[in-house]
């Protein structure tokens, strides 16, 4: 088993020097364990492992935390500590107290019920940062930086990678992002994801939400990531789950808690009047989406009903991984208005906007890139826009409109 280096690792160091505490969430599986694990091996300050998925660490963290943090003392890294918020109060003392940047680094796979206690009882003292399942950029082990719509720094980019023609990357998205899947652990692509979804049933899923009905819920995701790159409808979840509409909306928060999907607003400010209010639903895996929808192979998936729709959430999920792996929140949304003129993806970024359309083509059409006017209605300057699409280079409309290929993102 090789160890896929991961881009943050230079993001959380550097942020260990400057914050007292960092907590790192993310779904489970996804390597956040491995990567600190590793970090802490080579500082050589002793810094000590405990997991609260140890029954007896945390019985003792939640009965009586401030023992616990007399028998692991700073520098220490403390994982999955969403089962014991009783420890937040005990950590800002000893922060107060003393200080000292590094002392404590955290991991949850509860995101949002875990930020809920880090905000009331750690803000200002805790640096939160998020990983996903691996990128691109990460498994084909080249530099992530934020994608952005600069030619030259697109050049140098796709320069450091290896073209794809599209069934390879079809075969990509197909295959997911899982380390256990990339770093060779495991090779069995459906028993890792089996497993992954059981697991979230199981534990994560039952420990927010009681009562929930295992076979059902894995009905239901199976139809959210159906609909994947779609406007959120949740009547239509529900119904192709056989659930109610409360039911449906609960769930999906469940699920985005859990760091499963995530949404896309639509871009709307003081100068659009006649836009949508829908968000559109995207998952951070798309092997989990391939897996869940059934799909036998990337060949299949790629002639498929669901081709275009898992392209653009491949795509945007990419281009959000690469700003979260460096510590950076990705200002992005799509457009759509009552006459139906839509962009895929708006990228908003020092006071521009910077337009994307998401096409599974590898000749896109000048005609793609007329909508990209309709941000001249949004008050912001707008910047270079581009086709993120299937070609196997990077070039150009005119000097204004790129075509990028998905695989560069």
């Amino acid at each position: 088993m090789n160890y896929i280096p991961r881009a943050m690792e230079a993001t959380f160091l550097r942020l260990s020097k400057e914050f007292p505490a960092l907590l790192l969430t993310g779904p489970r599986q996804v390597g956040k364990t491995t990567m600190l694990q590793r970090l802490a091996s080579k500082e050589n300050i002793g810094r000590e492992y405990v997991a609260l998925d140890d029954l007896t660490e945390r019985q003792m963290a939640k009965n009586d935390p401030k023992m616990f943090l007399q028998v692991h003392k700073p520098p220490v890294f403390i994982d999955e500590v969403q089962y014991a918020p009783e420890l937040f109060t005990y950590i800002k003392i000893h922060v107060d107290r003393n200080n000292r940047a590094g002392d404590f680094w955290m991991t949850g796979s509860q995101a949002f019920k875990l930020m809920e206690g880090v905000q009331e009882s750690l803000a200002g003292r805790v640096c939160p940062l998020r990983m996903a399942s691996l990128s691109q950029a990460e498994i084909c082990g080249v530099d992530t930086t934020p994608f952005t719509l600069d030619f030259e720094r697109l050049s140098r980019r796709t320069e450091t990678r290896d073209p794809i023609d599209a069934p390879a990357l079809y075969e990509r998205i197909f295959r997911g992002g899982m380390p256990a899947l990339i770093s060779g652990r495991h090779s069995d692509r459906r028993a890792v994801y089996s497993s992954y979804v059981a697991t979230y049933i199981e534990r994560d899923v039952k420990a927010i939400s009681d009562g929930v009905d295992s076979l059902a819920f894995m009905d239901f995701i199976t139809a959210a990531a159906a609909l994947c790159g779609q406007m959120l409808n949740y009547k239509t979840i529900a119904d192709a789950a056989g659930v109610d509409l409360v039911t449906a909306k609960n769930w999906l928060g469940i699920l985005e808690k859990m760091g499963i999907v995530f949404y896309l607003h639509p871009y709307s400010n003081n100068m659009l009047k006649r836009m949508v209010t829908k968000p559109k639903l995207y998952f951070h895996d798309c092997g989990l989406v391939a897996y869940l929808t059934k799909w036998s192979d990337g060949d299949t998936l790629m002639n498929g009903a669901m081709s275009g729709a898992i392209l653009e959430n491949f795509a945007v999920s990419e281009l959000v991984k690469s700003y979260e792996n460096c510590g950076r929140e990705a200002y992005v949304y799509y457009y759509r208005d009552r006459d139906t003129k839509e962009i895929d993806i708006l990228l908003e970024d020092s006071g521009k906007l910077y337009p994307m359309e998401i096409k599974k083509t590898a000749t896109p059409q000048n005609r793609l890139i007329r909508v990209f006017g309709v941000v001249d209605k949004t008050g912001l300057e707008r910047g270079p826009g581009a086709v993120l699409c299937t070609a196997d280079r990077l070039s150009a409309f005119d000097s204004r409109n790129f075509i990028v290929p998905i695989w560069g993102i």
